[in-house]
């Protein structure tokens, strides 16, 4: 496989902490953990979806009646990017409780390029699989844009395993340009962190143990399904 491609198969667990109870697991937890490549950084994806929200509105609809198949298509980047910036075009699809994630790497200027209606990237499986995405729901164009602050951990001898808090968790349905940065308005409230547990295996008993006595359970939370509930209520406010 080219080396800008990449593809994700693993089990993704959410959970909303409040920062006390972060500081606790993290104490718990710490001497297991090393910082990921990326570690401290502010990531933003610009959403891609149709007009009318087919995308979203169908990855919502699926949970609430219990479907087992959801898809997002996004472009993600770390900090703020310029025109000759590596950045990730990808497709996330979940189903029944498993993640696969496709991405290609390639730089801004291309990935915008081709959103908007020009020249497609050079030809591979997984760029194969986002144009025939793009082309299904028809008129996919940018929506939002999400960002937020993380730090990303990978487990000590278990590389596989990777967990990350995310705080900040913002959006914005205007400037939809990730060169323009990353402000927008908060949809996570202060004093919380979002905590996902990604692993292609199962958790180790150091791990469930600490969730465990903690009480810290699986929670059900969209960074871009809660960005298009606050841009509908938004809408029928006005």
């Amino acid at each position: 496989m080219a080396k800008n491609n990449y593809i994700f198969k693993r089990v993704e667990k959410k959970y909303l902490l409040t920062d006390g109870l972060r500081d606790e697991l993290t104490s718990r937890i710490l001497p297991m953990l090393i910082p990921d490549a990326y570690g401290r950084s502010t990531i933003s994806s610009l959403y891609l979806d149709t007009p009318d929200y087919r995308i979203i509105r169908a990855s919502i609809e699926a949970k609430n009646e219990g479907h087992a198949y959801k898809e997002k298509l996004r472009l993600r980047t770390y900090g703020t990017p310029g025109d000759d910036t590596k950045v990730f075009l990808e497709i996330k699809k979940k189903y029944k409780g498993v993640v696969y994630k496709r991405r290609i790497s390639l730089t801004h200027a291309a990935a915008m390029e081709y959103i908007t209606g020009g020249d497609k990237p050079p030809d591979s499986q997984i760029m194969r699989e986002i144009d025939y995405a793009m082309r299904f729901y028809g008129d996919v164009r940018p929506s939002a844009v999400v960002s937020y602050e993380r730090d990303a951990f990978f487990v000590r001898d278990l590389p596989a395993l990777r967990i990350t808090f995310d705080r900040s968790v913002r959006y914005r349905s205007e400037l939809l340009d990730l060169k323009e940065g990353s402000g927008g308005k908060m949809i996570l409230p202060d004093g919380l962190s979002l905590m996902e547990i990604k692993t292609d295996g199962a958790m180790p008993l150091w791990l469930s143990h600490a969730l465990d006595e903690l009480k810290i359970y699986p929670a059900s939370y969209s960074k871009y399904g809660n960005a298009y509930t606050d841009i509908i209520n938004t809408k029928e406010e006005n």
